[in-house]
C-alpha cells in the first residue's frame, strides 16, 4: 500500500469515528454556541502552533458564521518564529494578556483547540474564561493528551478545564503514516480538526432557524453582490471582532 493510501485509508476511518462516537458532543457543542449567537454573545476560537489555523477555519469563511472572534497573537503563530512559538505558548500570563484583549465572559463561547493539550496558554485561556462565566469547548486528542503530562503551573490538561470536550480521534503524535526507520509523517489533527468545525457550524445555524432566530453568514466575496452583502456585515461587527 502505498503511503498515501495508507493516510487516506487511516483518515477516513477517523472522521468516520469522531463523527459517530461523538454525536451527543457535537449536538450539546452546537447548542451552546446556537443559544449564545442568539442571545448576542460571541464565539471565540484560540489556538497556538498550527492549531491556530483551525482557530481561524471558521472565522470570516464564505458561508461561514459571523459572530466569530479567533483570539491571535502573532507570538502564538508559526510566520514570526514557529520554534519562538513553542516556548511562548508554554508561558504563563500571556492568556492573561490575550483576555485582557478578548473579553470573553457570560453569554459567550469560548472554543479552545491543542492536539496535546498539554501547554500552558490553552489551559489558562480556558480557566480564565470559565471563571468570568463563557461555556468552553476543547477540540483535543484524548489518545495523545492521556499519555502525556500536564506542562502548566496548574497541572492540568485542556480536556480536564473544558466543559466539552471534542476528540479529533489522532494518534499520540498526530503524524499517521509509519516509515521504517520507527517515525511518522503525515498528522491527522488538522483535517478531523476542520471536518468537525464546519459540521459543527452548520449545527448551529439550522439550530438557530429552526429556533426562528437565524444566526448571520458571510457569502464568498468572488460571487456578484458578495462584497457589499459582507461589508454590512463587517462594518456591524468590526468594533467587537478585532480580525476584521
Amino acid at each position: 500500500m502505498r503511503a498515501y493510501e495508507v493516510y487516506f485509508d487511516t483518515l477516513e476511518g477517523m472522521l468516520k469515528r469522531a463523527f459517530s462516537e461523538q454525536e451527543d458532543v457535537l449536538e450539546a457543542a452546537a447548542e451552546k454556541i446556537a443559544d449564545s449567537l442568539m442571545g448576542g454573545g460571541m464565539l471565540y476560537t484560540f489556538g497556538t502552533g498550527h492549531a491556530h489555523l483551525l482557530a481561524e477555519e471558521i472565522f470570516y469563511r464564505a458561508g461561514g458564521l459571523v459572530r466569530v472572534c479567533p483570539m491571535l497573537d502573532e507570538r502564538l503563530m508559526l510566520h514570526v518564529s514557529a520554534s519562538r512559538s513553542s516556548q511562548w505558548e508554554r508561558t504563563a500570563g500571556l492568556g492573561e494578556e490575550l483576555m485582557e484583549k478578548y473579553p470573553a465572559g457570560a453569554g459567550d463561547v469560548v472554543l479552545l483547540i491543542s492536539n496535546s493539550g498539554r501547554n500552558t496558554v490553552p489551559v489558562e485561556v480556558a480557566r480564565l474564561a470559565r471563571e468570568r462565566g463563557a461555556v468552553t469547548i476543547a477540540l483535543t486528542s484524548l489518545a495523545h493528551s492521556g499519555r502525556v503530562t500536564p506542562r502548566n503551573p496548574w497541572g492540568q490538561r485542556l480536556f480536564e478545564v473544558c466543559d466539552l470536550v471534542l476528540d479529533n480521534m489522532g494518534v499520540p503524535g498526530d503524524a499517521c503514516v509509519p516509515l521504517p526507520d520507527g517515525r511518522f509523517v503525515s498528522p491527522t489533527s488538522t483535517a478531523v480538526g476542520s471536518a468537525l468545525l464546519q459540521a459543527m457550524a452548520a449545527r448551529v445555524e439550522e439550530i438557530a432557524r429552526e429556533k426562528g432566530n437565524p444566526v448571520e453568514t458571510f457569502i464568498s466575496s468572488n460571487v456578484d453582490g458578495g462584497d457589499e452583502w459582507n461589508e454590512r456585515l463587517i462594518e456591524k461587527y468590526r468594533d467587537r471582532i478585532p480580525g476584521l
